[in-house]
């Protein structure tokens, strides 16, 4: 039996965490021989041409979708991410891979410099990676990938090693990064959001000096067409504000709207935070499972909640905003950035959002400016009525796997069934039908960017697997099934 094989073969004794009554075998196997693919024996790579490493928002997404597989393989996923955590508790948004060329992807090690620019910050000595980070799925991945095998996770301690990695994490992310001194997390460069080339970076990236085009060489257009990807000025920025960061030797500001770096780059995202408030929920669940009570996390992901609503909700839009921290304002506070982007709309996810947002929210996603269950197939990644709008160009109008899943579960959470049922098929159909592309033209489904992505076969997978009432699985708050 080869690799693969034995990851699509049910097992009487992981009955919730294989194939389910009715499924499509088909996509199953699919989707399974991806992950196979991607697997370096440690963790996954999103991509084994275009991102040749770890990336850490990506391994959260696919130990989700592995622990329907491999809940040991899920586990493992996770523990090699939080081994190169941070001293001073960051989840770097990278690790990487020492066998795999320097110039296979950039910025690469020789730029980040971890080990001796991040030396202050307490970066590890023995693995390189990046700098900067990424969204915060992580406890909800890992509350996730234990739960789909309850034994096996006790037997191997897995909760009680990663729970203060994760807990670590959180502190970093609440008190480093309070840029704007309102409570909630700053990024300070695009690619910590995670929606790399979104238009909503526009405005603030329009104060940041690019770097030189000969300072640096792009491998991403070895492997993508370039009017798919970035514009050269844009990237210029993204590596001035890297470069920038890292001369700094990573350091934070402490709050107050100190910290601004150098750029003025420092946003408020609704997606990242609401990732953060959400696994604030799952420390809960961790912290309870391991004879810790959570109710001061369920207190303090609720307080986050109320929050996120006082500083970036936006009545006229009907959604999220990202707060520009570096634009000046009367108040103090930053500007909200006029750019309707699926960021705002992530929110969904959480259960303590009030009834009338939440409402609103699902109006905005199905309205024409997202189209959601009307002209798109899966709700695209910006505005479709926006100037920048572009159905192919990266995170400029395509739709990606992982938001619409996010939106899937957020819909759920709301009790949207009918609206969820209907994108978890199409999510299903063009994930199977392009070939697990990275992400897709959100009115077509033509299928863009990499092919074998690894969080586009793993959310695939989840969904697959996963029944249609998600409070407790998901770490929020609601009773426990057994």
């Amino acid at each position: 039996m080869d690799r693969t094989a034995q990851l699509v073969t049910p097992s009487a004794q992981h009955s919730i965490a294989y194939d389910p009554p009715g499924s499509s075998h088909s996509v199953h196997t699919a989707a399974a021989r991806v992950l196979e693919a991607n697997w370096t024996g440690t963790s996954t790579v999103p991509s084994r041409h275009l991102y040749p490493h770890q990336w850490s928002w990506d391994s959260a997404f696919i130990a989700i979708g592995l622990r329907h597989l491999s809940p040991l393989r899920a586990q493992t996923e996770l523990e090699t991410l939080l081994a190169a955590q941070w001293g001073d508790g960051r989840v770097p948004h990278i690790v990487f891979n020492p066998s795999v060329p320097l110039d296979a992807y950039f910025p690469s090690p020789d730029f980040w410099r971890s080990a001796t620019a991040g030396r202050a910050a307490g970066a590890p000595r023995t693995v390189q990676t990046s700098g900067i980070v990424q969204p915060p799925v992580h406890a909800l991945a890992a509350w996730l990938v234990h739960r789909a095998d309850p034994g096996l996770s006790r037997a191997r301690g897995f909760l009680a090693r990663v729970y203060p990695r994760l807990a670590a994490w959180h502190r970093y992310l609440l008190h480093r990064r309070d840029l704007g001194g309102g409570g909630l997390a700053s990024v300070v460069h695009p690619w910590e959001q995670g929606m790399d080339n979104s238009p909503a970076w526009d405005l603030p990236l329009s104060r940041v000096t690019p770097a030189p085009a000969r300072s640096f060489r792009r491998a991403d257009l070895d492997h993508g067409a370039a009017e798919d990807r970035p514009t050269d000025l844009d990237y210029g920025r993204y590596v001035r504000l890297a470069a920038d960061y890292r001369d700094g030797g990573y350091r934070d500001g402490t709050g107050g709207g100190r910290g601004v770096g150098t750029a003025g780059f420092a946003v408020e995202d609704p997606a990242f935070n609401a990732l953060l408030i959400a696994s604030e929920h799952a420390l809960a669940r961790i912290a309870a499972e391991l004879g810790a009570p959570g109710t001061a996390r369920h207190a303090r992901a609720e307080r986050l909640t109320a929050v996120l609503v006082e500083r970036l909700w936006d009545p006229a839009s009907g959604m999220f905003l990202c707060r520009d921290l570096g634009a000046p304002a009367q108040d103090g506070r930053g500007s909200l950035i006029p750019e309707r982007s699926v960021c705002g709309l992530v929110p969904l996810l959480l259960p303590g959002l009030p009834r009338d947002l939440a409402l609103t929210l699902v109006r905005t996603a199905t309205g024409p400016h997202f189209g959601l269950g009307t002209s798109t197939r899966l709700p695209p990644s910006y505005d479709l009525l926006g100037e920048a709008f572009d159905p192919h160009r990266y995170w400029r109008g395509p739709a990606w796997f992982n938001t619409a899943w996010l939106l899937e579960r957020g819909l759920r959470v709301h009790a949207e069934h009918r609206r969820a049922d209907a994108l978890r098929e199409s999510v299903l159909a063009l994930a199977a039908a392009g070939d697990f592309a990275e992400y897709v033209d959100p009115y077509t489904g033509e299928a863009c960017g990499a092919t074998g992505f690894g969080w586009t076969a793993a959310l695939a997978l989840d969904l697959l697997h996963s029944d249609t009432t998600v409070t407790a699985d998901m770490g929020l708050k609601g009773g426990d099934r057994p």
